[in-house]
């Protein structure tokens, strides 16, 4: 399922530093965008357990939803532990 405009515009206000609709490059609006689209094809392929399409897909967000946590826990893991415990992420 594709995220609405208005859907993604709600995740960028509430997981952006600085708390503008502008902000989609903060590591933590990303992480939060992946993690919706991530549970939206979780959520497809428990259905459609034969779309290997969607399954490559979902793997290659899971990947760039790891760099980016990777990333935080090198630079700021304040941000790290924060993000991770707000999205109810665990390693």
């Amino acid at each position: 399922m594709k995220l609405t405009t208005e859907a993604k515009q709600e995740i960028f206000e509430k997981y952006s530093l600085s708390k503008s609709k502008a902000d989609t490059g903060s590591a933590e609006a990303q992480i939060a965008l992946f993690t919706t689209r991530i549970s939206d094809l979780t959520e497809h392929l428990k259905i459609h357990k034969k779309d290997f399409g969607t399954r490559l897909g979902l793997l290659k967000l899971v990947g760039k939803r790891r760099r980016l946590l990777n990333y935080l826990i090198k630079n700021d893991i304040a941000r790290y532990r924060a993000i991770i415990a707000e999205l109810g992420i665990r390693k």
